[in-house]
């Protein structure tokens, strides 16, 4: 892999790629610069409150993402197959973080509005619930895409792991996340054609699991009660929403203008996380709203048509897996901003503040478009100035070229020809006519 290569926007090795790999790869550019320009608005007055600087988290966001565009391009040049060998390293490293996380250990995991879902690198916080979804994905469509080969023991052990991650993201607390999680879980599981009764059970148990922890935690039956009825208690459990709400509606048809939202200074919480949506429509209105909602309709149409060509299971199912998991948790971020569902903390892909988020979104994108590129079957082929080839793993292709075609192919001619000579020789000389010797007898 070249140094340009680890450059997004010089990387010039995009142009040979396929028409749904260029676009997500376009696509995912806009939308993350799209995320720059409202975190700037969004954060700076408690950018300008806390710290000083209005451009604090804007700083901070670009570190981020500059890491994220690093690991998005070494990704996307990165075969699949050799992502997916990992797959199972990094989900159980990040379901083990998960664990220590719900830990009372000073120092190690730090409580954050009541929930346990960080762990502090110097002036960072990660939280491992973002950075383990692309790895479900992983490793549920590798173990989904082979089903029928496996032993039931492969099977349930890593059923097993599944659970302990839902378990684990849901006891810090974190439901909202854990509901994306097993939503995605289940749905490549869907894509995969396991039996409708394993399929009818396991959700009806993540219902029952979902109302268990709804009906012990005081806060998320308050979130429940202040979602059918914000209204009634606006200051009290359904202020963050209210807000919301008036922050949308004060946008209009196109807003107020970038910059200008009311709602930010001091009103909306969390107004550059979670409820970062509200901010943008605030300031672009309805049909800033429905570019997005057209953007990210665009988005999914690309990911699932990547899914319907891809020729291999378990491409298939990153492809389905990636489009949910960035697409679908956009989607409920929308509708909590807007009301539709209760209050939850879900960040909006490459917009909400936050660095686990942000890389987190990179990797799932990168794993899309890298199955849109071995889809297309296309070999990259050398330019001028390369003196060699590049192997199908460097360009992107699951074309494998058995080694020594042209070779056997060709020996095989050459039997052919020989034997059909052998053959025609054979009959020339058992058709010419007996010579006789001289003075003696034909034989």
């Amino acid at each position: 892999m070249q140094l340009r290569q680890w450059i997004p926007f010089f990387d010039t090795t995009a142009q040979d790629w396929s028409f749904e790999a260029r676009v997500l790869r376009w696509l995912t550019f806009v939308w993350i610069l799209l995320g720059l320009v409202v975190v700037f608005s969004a954060s700076y007055p408690a950018g300008n409150t806390e710290f000083n600087n209005g451009w604090h988290y804007l700083q901070r966001q670009v570190l981020f993402v500059t890491i994220g565009l690093v690991l998005f391009n070494w990704i996307v040049h990165s075969p699949l197959r050799i992502i997916l060998g990992y797959a199972h390293l990094g989900l159980v490293l990040f379901l083990s973080l998960i664990w220590v996380t719900t830990l009372p250990l000073p120092g190690i995991s730090t409580t954050v509005g009541g929930s346990s879902r960080w762990i502090p690198l110097g002036p960072f916080l990660m939280q491992p619930s973002e950075f383990v979804k692309p790895f479900l994905v992983l490793q549920s469509a590798r173990i989904f895409g082979q089903w029928d080969r496996l032993s039931w023991k492969t099977r349930l052990t890593w059923l097993g792991v599944f659970v302990f991650v839902l378990l684990g993201i849901l006891i810090q607390p974190n439901l909202s996340t854990t509901a994306l999680c097993g939503m995605t879980v289940w749905l490549i599981a869907l894509a995969a054609g396991l039996p409708m009764q394993y399929l009818l059970g396991t959700g009806i148990g993540g219902v029952l699991l979902a109302t268990l922890s709804i009906a012990f935690r005081e806060y998320q039956r308050k979130r429940i009660m202040s979602f059918l009825n914000p209204w009634a208690d606006a200051v009290g459990d359904g202020y963050q929403l209210t807000q919301s709400l008036m922050a949308i509606g004060s946008g209009g048809l196109f807003g107020t203008g970038y910059g200008q939202s009311a709602q930010k200074i001091g009103f909306l919480p969390i107004q550059y996380t979670d409820f970062i949506i509200a901010v943008f429509l605030e300031e672009f209105g309805l049909v800033g709203g429905l570019l997005v909602l057209i953007m990210l309709g665009i988005y999914a149409t690309m990911g699932f048509r990547i899914a319907q060509k891809a020729t291999i299971t378990i491409h298939r199912l990153v492809a389905i897996g990636a489009t949910v998991l960035l697409v679908g948790q956009a989607l409920l971020n929308i509708a909590v901003a807007t009301g539709a569902m209760p209050t939850t903390g879900l960040p909006f892909p490459f917009w909400s503040y936050g660095g686990s988020s942000v890389l987190s979104s990179c990797i799932t994108a990168a794993l899309l478009i890298r199955v849109a590129r071995e889809t297309s079957n296309v070999v990259d082929l050398p330019r001028a100035g390369q003196s060699s080839l590049r192997s199908g793993s460097q360009s992107g292709s699951v074309i494998s070229f058995p080694k020594k075609t042209s070779s056997n192919w060709l020996s095989n001619f050459r039997k052919k020809r020989s034997k059909t000579t052998s053959d025609k020789l054979s009959d020339t000389k058992r058709d010419r006519p007996r010579r006789r010797k001289p003075g003696g007898r034909s034989r």
